[in-house]
């Protein structure tokens, strides 16, 4: 059974493209809302639930949360997968660092990865304010990645690097 986002009330949440803005216990500058640090927030969700729906081909979207949630399980195991050479805590930042400089297609450019999962944007206005939101959370998750991806003494956690060879829905990516 595919774990689901509980994130399933969106009321006063905003949405771009479909996807809803939730609140990040972030410090990163960016459009989403800010959370309380004690809460669990969607990030602390793909994390936790990533070695789990990572195994899954399918994913029955119960909520528009659940999208948020397969396109941070993409990034996690794109993100194990540059991590996956990097020996070191040092290296790995650098990796990931690398990743976040890349430029973040929204819906509807090419390059997203799912064109379906989303709604293009209806302005340019609504464009890039998905693409800072994106941003913004996937430099949030790259940061708590590397806490569990490699051990307090720097070196890779084997638990975390075996998903790297994982396909997440069957998707093959640079």
């Amino acid at each position: 059974m595919v774990y689901h986002s509980s994130f399933v009330d969106e009321e006063g949440i905003s949405k771009a493209c479909g996807c809803p803005l939730l609140p990040l216990k972030s410090h990163i500058r960016g459009p989403a809302p800010v959370s309380e640090q004690d809460t669990t927030d969607i990030v602390d969700e793909a994390i936790t639930f990533f070695r789990a729906n990572v195994f899954f081909k399918n994913f029955d979207i119960k909520s528009s949360s659940d999208k948020l949630l397969i396109y941070l399980t993409l990034y996690i195991n794109i993100s194990l997968k540059r991590l996956e050479g990097c020996r070191t805590l040092a290296e790995g930042t650098k990796a990931i660092i690398n990743l976040g400089l890349e430029n973040v297609p929204v819906p509807g450019e090419a390059g997203f990865p799912f064109p379906g999962l989303f709604s293009p944007a209806q302005s340019q206005k609504e464009a890039e304010l998905f693409r800072n939101y994106l941003k913004q959370i996937r430099e949030e998750t790259s940061g708590r990645l590397l806490s569990v991806a490699y051990r307090p003494n720097g070196t890779p956690n084997k638990w975390w690097s075996a998903f790297s060879k994982r396909k997440f829905m069957n998707m093959v990516l640079p």
